[in-house]
Parts: structure tokens; C-alpha cells; sequence
């Protein structure tokens, strides 16, 4: 799992100068990224009425006009529910990000973003406890601006985790609050 974090944060650097231009289009200072972290409260999709907590951090990259790159690492590890022993889920996604401007302090987004989770289980066999799943993820979310480049952020995220222990999907799904640091201001719509 750690090999491919680590590639997956390589090749989204190495893209990274092929979004440059030569001549500024104007001067605004400062990178247009975006980096922050919050707590994860997610539906598990394993069993009815079974919500895990975690961690997520995430980093975003602006291209142009709204639309960005973002790369996003979560851990689903704690406050488990006590009927499912030794559960857990950590991913790493990256793919596109769309920001519309900001408006009176709000800074909508959808997202879709493709990956790798690996889950760790408990099973009837004891030698198969931890396997690792393709994820796809679409989500949506909003921040407002608390003060200056920072915003606070809430986001939904609905995951679609291929061929879990079988031909089935496993689809967990849930909401991340936490706050996001801006290099680079935002632009505000004044309307």
C-alpha cells in the first residue's frame, strides 16, 4: 500500500509543471494550492446501522477557471461499532475538483477522484485479513471562509469499492468536517 502511495504522489508532481503557462495571464501572488484536514464519519456499508470514524487530509491543486486537481488520503479507524472486530479502511484517491467562486463567504465543489483502499477484516479464514480494492468516489461539499485563507469545509463523499471479498461492491459513504488553508486566496463574485 505504501509503494503505491508513493507512486500515486510522484506521477501527480510530475504532472504538475505541465499545467504552467509562459506569460502570466495576470499578477496574483501565491501558489494555487490548497492543502487541509479534517474527521471522517462514515456509513461502512457493511452491515445495517455500522458508522466507523477517521481521519482524512487532502491537498488541491488549481488549473484554471474552478477546476483543479485534488489528492486526498483517509484513514477509517476508530469509534468502530463493537460487533465488527478488527475493521479497518485507509485510501489514497486522486482525480478532478470543480470550485465555483466564492460567494458571500461560500465556496461550493463537486469532486470525482479514483484510488486505492485497503481494508483490513476479520473473516472466517485467518490468513486473509487485509486486501487492497480499486475506489471510485463522486462528492460535493461546500466551505466558508472562516478568517483570511482559511475556510472550514464539509463534504460528502459516496465510494464504490470494486470486487470487496467477492463479485460485490461495497459502497461506504459519509461526511468529512475539517478546514481548508489556501496559498492563494480564493476570488469572491460580488453580486
Amino acid at each position: 500500500m505504501r509503494s503505491k502511495l508513493v507512486l500515486a504522489v510522484l506521477l501527480l508532481l510530475a504532472a504538475l509543471p505541465a499545467f504552467s503557462q509562459v506569460a502570466p495571464a495576470a499578477k496574483v501572488s501565491g501558489i494555487p494550492l490548497a492543502v487541509g484536514g479534517g474527521l471522517m464519519d462514515f456509513s461502512m456499508d457493511y452491515g445495517p446501522g455500522r458508522r466507523i470514524m477517521g481521519i482524512s487530509t487532502w491537498a488541491d491543486y488549481k488549473v484554471f477557471h474552478g477546476l483543479g486537481i485534488e489528492a486526498e488520503a483517509s484513514d477509517l479507524f476508530f469509534a468502530r461499532p463493537s460487533s465488527v472486530k478488527r475493521y479497518a479502511q485507509r485510501s489514497i484517491k486522486g482525480g478532478l475538483i470543480y470550485h465555483t467562486p466564492v460567494y458571500r463567504g461560500f465556496h461550493p465543489y463537486v469532486k470525482g477522484l479514483m484510488g486505492v483502499t485497503q481494508a483490513e477484516f476479520k473473516i472466517a479464514n485467518p490468513f486473509y485479513t487485509v486486501d487492497d480494492f480499486t475506489t471510485y468516489a463522486v462528492g460535493a461539499g461546500v466551505e466558508y471562509k472562516a478568517w483570511r485563507n482559511v475556510f472550514v469545509r464539509v463534504d460528502y463523499e459516496y465510494q464504490y469499492l470494486t470486487n470487496y471479498l467477492s463479485a460485490n461492491s461495497l459502497n461506504p459513504n459519509g461526511v468529512t468536517v475539517g478546514a481548508t488553508y489556501y496559498l492563494r486566496a480564493p476570488r469572491f463574485r460580488h453580486n
